[in-house]
């Protein structure tokens, strides 16, 4: 049956569905009447065929919060409809509306002219607004720092850290910057190179060229996966350590979890790595102690080098290791 536009101050006509697009004032609930074709189905299906520009877990984040009633109750997803209940609809806000905004969040900048950014991510900040996390991103910071940069892909930004990992990043401030950098990194003219400790004592250098792809059954996580995208890293052991090494690690590519995926493909994960590595439980005691004192993994953007965009000049910037992967790395020296 297809609905039919109503407006939602008015009862709608019996055995009628309001139309997915119906406005409401935000006082007001959107009003929808089951469709006799929708009988027997859960509710939060029967709201997806009605609101069909919502997705299906936003919708069932409105009924959990008791923000879809049918015939007056407040209902839980899995709950049947059977054609012709009043269901009331008292939409959130849609958190990606005020993704991108501005917000004055402090930035350490390392250096800044008319076309690039060079910037010190802490451990913690997300660079991009996504699902948990649509407000506080380094996007949302560049926004309040520079607004022109809204106009630009993504804000200006080239390339991502992980929200748990620190270090140097680059920002473009115009188009033809923007354009350039990127093109840079997919030629891999971009030298990014990264320090962490990991679990026990790789050889004193190598590569590892193994494909990243999603997991096959963990969705939230990468791994070498034969037909993934083609991803290459170098390393070499500045450090042993008590059942552990200082690395420094070379990315040829940037794929997503690249140094942090194959490390663990390795057998040498990241300290306190949540994702990727050892509950601290099953770590001997010293290792334990210095993963939970870290509280993340312990990876580090060191040294970033790139052309700059306009006049070709070549750009180079170091940063130390912040003071957690040191005390870290203290915590584990060899006597």
């Amino acid at each position: 049956m297809i609905p039919h536009q109503y407006s939602p101050s008015l009862p709608p006509p019996d055995g009628a569905a309001a139309h997915s697009g119906a406005e409401a004032s935000p006082a007001a609930p959107l009003r929808l009447v089951v469709p006799a074709a929708g009988a027997g189905e859960r509710i939060d299906q029967a709201l997806a065929a009605l609101m069909p520009e919502h997705s299906r877990s936003r919708l069932q984040q409105w009924i959990r919060g008791g923000r879809v009633l049918v015939d007056g109750r407040v209902v839980r997803s899995a709950d049947r409809v059977w054609g012709g209940e009043l269901l009331e609809v008292s939409p959130g806000a849609d958190p990606r509306q005020s993704a991108a905004l501005p917000e004055a969040i402090a930035l350490q900048v390392v250096h800044e002219d008319a076309s690039v950014i060079v910037l010190e991510k802490p451990a913690g900040l997300v660079v991009h607004p996504g699902s948990g996390n649509w407000q506080g991103t380094l996007l949302n910071a560049l926004l309040h720092h520079h607004p022109a940069i809204e106009a630009l892909p993504r804000a200006g930004i080239v390339h991502r850290l992980d929200k748990d990992t620190s270090g140097l990043m680059m920002v473009a401030k115009t188009l033809v910057a923007h354009t350039a950098l990127v093109r840079a990194l997919a030629a891999r003219e971009v030298e990014r190179i990264y320090q962490g400790i990991v679990l026990g004592y790789p050889a004193p250098a190598g590569e590892i060229d193994q494909p990243i792809g999603r997991h096959p059954v963990n969705r939230v996580r990468m791994a070498v996966v034969a037909g993934g995208r083609p991803a290459l890293t170098r390393f070499r052991v500045l450090q042993p350590l008590a059942g552990a090494a200082l690395v420094e690690c070379r990315l040829s590519t940037g794929r997503t979890h690249q140094i942090r995926v194959h490390l663990e493909s390795i057998g040498h994960p990241l300290l306190g790595d949540p994702v990727y590595g050892p509950r601290s439980s099953r770590l001997a005691p010293a290792l334990a102690a210095a993963a939970d004192a870290l509280g993340r993994q312990a990876l580090h953007a060191v040294e970033l080098a790139f052309a700059h965009p306009d006049s070709g000049e070549a750009m180079r910037f170091r940063s130390a290791l912040p003071a957690d992967i040191q005390c870290a790395r203290d915590a584990l020296r060899l006597p």
